[in-house]
């Protein structure tokens, strides 16, 4: 016997052998589907018995292993099963030749055989034999079964009558030397007649009637006999029959412990739980043997405990058999057999280092020349018993030898197919599957250098096959979960195979499904690159959109009635965990960040680049990169424009690599760090582009606020100048602009700031709206600058004058009018680096204007835009007024305000103010202005804190009268400045400069005196009169205090001036008083009025000035003297008319 079984397992020595062959004309379809059919009936019921037939089916078996029938039973085919397949009687005479043929060719170890006929019908299929059964067809053949049990029911008879007959011998002590081929030869000329002889006829046979019996279906029987057979063939050194003695005794106590099975096979055998005790009770037939040495009643060694062998002596057994098979050249496929079987029987009792002990034998076995398909075979096996006994790794190696076999150099056609097939069953054992996602889970399994080997292995066998889709899979695969292990010098090998494969098939995310039904997921790049981290963007601040303030509130909420509850918070947990709190806008560009990595050593290049989303229609806009070799962190940023709304989750990204499309998830990406890849889409807002007619600023500001400034522009003014900012608005989206707010704030500045720093019209942009699409309207800003206008103390150092301060200390008197002349009239010369105009009197003032916009579906749905434009202002000084003073005037109610104005710039600068002549200053000069000025009533303004609330501070309010109080001053006295060589004008301010000392003098005392000469008010002007005409007197007091006043009393005292310094006050013979010189008034209350009379009587001509003065008493040393200003009287006396 030279060809070995490896399905063959312990129980397969109980079974009958019958072949199936075809015969005639029948397709291989037909034939398979009736193999089938018959290969179902493989356990048959004796009739009138408790036995059980098992059969085994081959639909190829050599005749030549019949020879070795003898020597173990269940190796002799005992029955032929034909199928024929006619279509016509003309085929019948030849199927039913073929039958005789096959009849022959198994010779007379056949029992019976039939013939199945299907198709044939008409006077050939009503010819009646017992050996052909006709079928109309193959489909209508509903009694095969029937027909293959009535078939083994006639098996079990000769196979029971040849037990009987070789129990019950006839030959005398002649009993027949049962041989294997390879034996014949060597028995030529034994003595027949000697005890050693006889003993080994004796033992032979007794194992022969053991295999019988356990076809029979008679195990104990069967246990018996073996036993016998090993003591007899044990006492002739009868080894190799011994062997096969042992083995038959382990096949039967195998069969009798696992009832199951060990070959694997679906289904256990029926072996009810009694038939031992059945057996026992039909086993005492007459004449079982006669005087032939054997024992015709076996029933006392039935109830022996050894007849059965332990699961442990059942090994120990086999590996004496082994043993004994072992020193006969040609029994090498019983002893690999012996081996097989030996390790099913382990693997069932899960003792897998003996087990591998035995496959270890088996492989060093030596058979004859096998061919290349006996050699995949034999691995092929070895493989499947490797995995069956738990050696995943083993097997894995005997299944990658079989494949290679496939493929080996002498074979004309290499079977690539089947190598391919045989590679991937290998990769189980080898800690290898096709999945790239087994490969993020922890640290590497396996062996990587063997299962890079694999890997090459199954990209080359692809290839082969023809199939350059599956080469570039396997060699993708290989080079994204070998990356850590490839050498420099691999890794270019790799990715040139990989682009010279591409070039022809390019890689693609689809499933490969192989004709088994395998299917190869797809192999994403994730990395090349390697990507680290990944962050959603939000819009830049110009475009960011803002939720507008409901009467709810931001955070209000309807969804729940409680105000918390931790089911909702846990929740919305995971939720938050990954939703961005920013959102994005339909239309606009959107952006993703990666901080990626290149772990090859030459240059990276990636290839349409790109996002995957879900949740909304979003056009990803691909990008192309190029990495250095083993570069850093590489931030790489992708955009894309969401083009619905709603919620939108950035999945990942795709890429192309050597030409490999990949689609990389995030899920699947291990260690990437992201702060979340939900965001909200929200509809679609315009977008506003602001230009302006000023130069774009380098000073970038940088608000406390946070707010980030899109724009920034710069403009030199001086102090007190007024600049036109034209601001272009142009709508650069694809939705109208619908609402426009401008404001804006001033960053904190330590410089005090003079009325409205910016101002604008809105309602003339506004008449432009809607702004369409492309349309651009023009927005105008003022910007008007007006600090201090106070100089500095080192400015003043060589400035001198005897007039009232800035700091308001008086320096001699007030009606002092003289101004000291200055020397040379120099330009002042301050220390090194404090010069006017120089860089550190430059100040600096910084706003930022906001525009809120909005228009489109986003407006409707009460979001908005913010574009803020930064202003940066510096201020050069243009004039300061170094001394501010006060005289009075001819008028009670005017008086002169001295101003000493300083020139700090470089140009020749002309002042003016609103009823004087312009005053010309050169670079650095200072010099005196006087302007006349009516005083001011202050009554309209506040006077105790009670009126501006009961919160107000008296010190804020008394800042805020007089920054009011000033206010009124500057713009009564209007005065400006002009550059002529700049062509460059601005105003120039007092507020902040006038102390409570000089408001004291330009206001309006609250006692109102008048005096009126004749009924006519005489203030500035001359009253005339003539010599010897009494004139009238009258003194009027108005009183605009909050309080009661009075009484007064005043005493009218005349003087000439003689215009040298010199006053005459004695003038008793020049005037003379009708009645008293002395005037009395009552008090007078708030808002009142009293008024006092007389009269006098000039005798001379002349020019005569009445002095009105008060008495000093209580009443009037309880106010300020400055409320008892009365204006000087001039009369001039003329000649009397004739």
């Amino acid at each position: 016997m030279s060809v070995p079984d490896y399905m063959q397992c312990a129980e397969d020595h109980q079974t009958l052998l019958v072949v199936v062959q075809p015969v005639g004309v029948v397709s291989e379809e037909n034939f398979f589907r009736i193999y089938r059919r018959i290969c179902a009936v493989s356990q048959v019921s004796v009739r009138d018995s408790q036995r059980v037939l098992y059969i085994r089916y081959r639909h190829r078996y050599p005749p030549d292993n019949n020879e070795w029938g003898d020597f173990q039973t269940h190796r002799r085919a005992v029955g032929l099963v034909a199928v024929a397949g006619c279509g016509s009687a003309r085929e019948w005479p030849l199927a039913l030749e073929q039958f005789r043929a096959q009849k022959e060719r198994y010779g007379p170890a056949l029992y019976d055989s039939r013939l199945l006929v299907f198709g044939l019908r008409g006077e050939a299929a009503g010819q009646p034999r017992t050996d052909v059964a006709f079928f109309p067809g193959y489909e209508d053949c509903r009694s095969v079964e029937r027909t293959v049990e009535d078939f083994i029911g006639s098996l079990f008879i000769v196979l029971e009558s040849k037990r009987l007959d070789r129990a019950t011998d006839k030959s005398g002590d002649k009993i027949p030397l049962l041989c294997v081929p390879f034996e014949k030869k060597d028995f030529v000329g034994l003595d027949t007649d000697s005890r050693h002889y006889k003993k080994r006829c004796q033992g032979r046979m007794r194992k022969h009637v053991g295999d019988l019996c356990l076809q029979a279906g008679m195990l104990q029987d069967s246990l018996v006999h073996y036993h016998m057979s090993v003591e007899l063939l044990r006492s002739v050194n009868d080894f190799l029959w011994l062997g096969a003695a042992l083995e038959g005794l382990c096949s039967a106590s195998v069969i009798y412990h696992y009832p199951g099975g060990t070959g694997g096979k679906t289904g256990a055998r029926r072996f009810p739980g009694s038939s031992l005790a059945a057996e026992a009770a039909n086993r005492h037939r007459p004449g079982a043997l006669t005087t032939n040495g054997i024992n015709p009643d076996t029933s006392a060694e039935i109830g022996r405990a050894k007849n059965c062998l332990s699961p442990e002596d059942i090994i120990d057994k086999y590996k004496e058999a082994i043993s004994y098979y072992g020193k006969y050249k040609n029994a090498g496929v019983i002893e690999l057999e012996a081996c097989v079987k030996a390790v099913r029987v382990l693997a069932v009792q899960r003792r897998s280092m003996e087990a591998s002990e035995f496959l270890q034998n088996a492989v060093y076995i030596n058979l004859r020349q096998l061919s290349e398909e006996e050699k995949i075979q034999r691995y092929s096996v070895l493989s499947e018993l490797y995995e069956l006994i738990g050696f995943r790794r083993k097997s894995a190696f005997f299944k990658r030898v079989a494949a290679m076999q496939c493929v080996a150099p002498s074979i004309l056609e290499p079977g690539w197919r089947a190598c391919y097939k045989l590679l991937l069953e290998t990769l189980p054992g080898y800690s290898l599957s096709l999945d790239p996602n087994d490969f993020n889970k922890g640290t590497h399994r396996g062996w990587a250098a063997v299962q890079m080997r694999l890997l090459h292995e199954l990209v080359y066998a692809s290839r082969r096959m023809g199939n350059p889709a599956l080469s570039v899979r396997h060699l993708s695969f290989l080079l994204q979960t070998m990356l850590d292990f490839l050498s420099d010098q691999e890794k270019k090998d790799v990715t040139q195979s990989l682009e010279s494969y591409t070039s022809k098939c390019p890689g693609t995310m689809e499933l490969i499904t192989l004709p088994d039904g395998l299917t190869l997921p797809p192999v994403p790049f994730t990395k090349l690159p390697i990507v680290r981290h990944v962050n959603l963007l939000n819009l830049p601040a110009s475009l960011r959109p803002q939720k507008m303030k409901s009467l709810l509130g931001q955070n209000a909420s309807t969804k729940s009635p409680f105000i918390y509850s931790p089911i909702i918070a846990h929740s919305r947990g995971e939720e938050r965990s990954k939703k961005i709190d920013f959102q994005w806008v339909q239309g606009d560009v959107c952006e993703v960040q990666l901080m990626v990595y290149n772990p090859m050593p030459f240059e990276l290049r990636v290839e349409n680049m790109g996002l995957l989303v879900s949740g909304v229609e979003f056009e990803s806009l691909p990008a192309a990169l190029s990495l250095p070799a083993e570069s850093g962190l590489y931030p790489v940023t992708l955009v894309g424009v969401p083009q619905t709304t709603g919620m939108i989750t950035v999945n990942g990204y795709h890429t192309t690599v050597f030409g490999v499309f990949s689609d990389c998830l995030l899920d699947n990406l291990p260690g990437v760090k992201t702060g979340g890849s939900t965001v909200e889409v929200i509809p679609a807002l315009p977008r506003l582009q602001i230009g302006t007619s000023l130069p774009r600023s380098a000073h970038s500001l940088q608000p406390s606020s946070g707010d980030e400034i899109s724009t920034n522009v710069s403009v030199q003014l001086y102090n007190g100048e007024t600049q036109q900012l034209v601001i272009k608005l142009e709508n650069i989206g694809m939705e109208p602009l619908e609402k426009l707010e401008v404001t804006s704030k001033i960053l904190t500045t330590k410089e005090k700031l003079y009325g409205d720093f910016l101002s604008w019209k809105l309602e003339e942009t506004l008449a432009q709206f809607p702004l369409q699409p492309g349309k651009v309207a023009t927005f105008t800003v003022n910007i008007k600058v007006k600090l201090e206008f106070s100089c500095q103390e080192n400015v003043l150092q060589d400035l001198s004058d005897d007039g009232i301060s800035v700091s308001g200390f008086p320096l001699c008197s007030p009606f002092r009018q003289v101004v000291r002349p200055r020397v040379e009239s120099k330009p002042v010369n301050p220390p090194e680096g404090s010069k006017p105009g120089d860089s550190s009197h430059v100040k600096t003032l910084e706003a930022i204007l906001n525009f809120k916009y909005s228009g489109g579906p986003g407006h409707v749905e009460g979001y908005y835009r913010n574009l803020s434009l930064g202003l940066h202002v510096e201020v050069e000084p243009s004039v300061f007024f170094t001394r501010v003073s006060t005289l009075p005037a001819t008028s009670t109610r005017q008086c002169h305000l001295l101003l000493d104005v300083f020139n700090s710039t470089e140009h020749e600068l002309m002042v003016s103010a609103r009823s004087n002549e312009e005053l010309i200053l050169h670079a650095g000069e200072c010099q005196r202005m006087a302007i006349q000025v009516d005083k001011f009533n202050f009554e309209s303004f506040p006077e105790s804190p009670g009126e501006k609330g009961q919160f107000a501070n008296s010190k804020q309010l008394e800042e805020e009268r007089q920054e009011a109080r000033g206010l009124e001053i500057n713009s009564k006295l209007d005065i400006r400045w002009r550059i002529p060589s700049l062509q460059r004008t601005g105003e120039a301010s007092v507020e902040g400069l006038l102390n409570q000392l000089i408001l004291d003098h330009v206001q309006l005392a609250p006692l109102q005196w008048d005096v009126l000469v004749d009924g006519q008010p005489c203030d500035s002007e001359v009253a005339a009169c003539r010599v010897g005409d009494p004139i009238r007197l009258e003194v009027r007091l108005t009183n605009r205090s909050p309080c009661s006043v009075g009484p007064f009393a005043l005493t009218v005292v005349p003087f000439q001036d003689h215009q040298n310094g010199m006053h005459n006050y004695d003038l008793h013979g020049a005037i003379s008083f009708v009645g008293s010189s002395t005037f009395y008034l009552d008090a007078v209350q708030p808002s009142g009025q009293a008024a006092c009379l007389g009269a006098l009587l000039f005798l001379y001509t002349g020019d005569f000035f009445l002095h009105i003065r008060f008495h000093e008493d209580s009443t009037s040393k309880e106010l300020p003297q400055s409320w008892f200003c009365l204006p000087s009287v001039h009369v001039r006396a003329l000649e009397a008319q004739a």
